[in-house]
């Protein structure tokens, strides 16, 4: 009961900072950018200005579906921010990019999310057959040592979740960094960008608290198992 009680809660915390960036996206797509540049020029700037000259920007599919692959090295942007001329595409353009930057400068955080993707990959999967048989039947028995492997799964979720907070907010920075130093956006233009990046960042904090209650009541289940 508890476990679903700590789902519901950040679930609904995590829907409500999940409409307050699109609000915030909505809103500062409809402020265009002084100098009219793309969202994929900005990009390619960014890129240009670090001396990255190996890593493409595309046109992606779907809304805030932004990301940068390190496999392949590509910055993908949505359809309205590969097009967009606005202060939205501009901060989430820069963003993208200061993964890349990260990449190319071996940045510590990201080489350590990247180095624990198998590794999560199998944790969520051993999550979704938890779940499908019933994480109920654990407490039933109130085994130890199951709860403990419960316990280590979700734990390995908490710390990537974790992990990912320092990478996606030195993203963050390293991209308001270049905007400003490039001109790109300057004054109510770089407040905005600020703020539309500040409210993507929450939604990987919600995740990562969330993350962390789920894995923190395994824990405390484990140790009341043994009592």
């Amino acid at each position: 009961m508890g476990y679903i009680v700590i789902v519901l809660v950040f679930s609904v915390i995590g829907g409500i900072i999940s409409n307050r960036l699109k609000s915030k996206f909505n809103f500062y797509s409809r402020v265009p950018l002084r100098n009219g540049m793309s969202g994929r020029e900005v990009a390619e700037d960014m890129l240009r200005f670090y001396g990255i000259r190996d890593v493409k920007v595309i046109e992606g599919q779907g809304f805030l579906t932004d990301h940068y692959n390190p496999a392949n090295k590509t910055v993908t942007l949505s359809s309205d921010v590969y097009h967009g001329r606005h202060i939205a595409s501009a901060a989430v353009a820069a963003h993208e990019c200061g993964h890349a930057v990260q990449h190319a400068q071996a940045y510590t955080w990201l080489r350590l999310r990247s180095a624990m993707v198998p590794v999560v990959s199998f944790a969520a999967r051993a999550q979704q057959f938890i779940l499908m048989f019933g994480i109920g039947l654990f407490f039933v028995n109130s085994n130890p040592t199951i709860l403990l492997v419960v316990a280590g799964v979700f734990g390995v979720t908490a710390l990537f979740s974790l992990v990912t907070l320092p990478v996606e907010f030195d993203a963050s920075n390293r991209g308001l960094a270049w905007l400003n130093r490039s001109g790109v956006t300057s004054g109510q233009e770089h407040e905005g960008a600020k703020d539309a990046l500040w409210w993507a960042a929450m939604t990987y904090v919600a995740a990562a608290l969330s993350a962390l209650a789920v894995f923190l009541y395994f824990v405390m289940q484990y140790l009341g198992s043994r009592d």
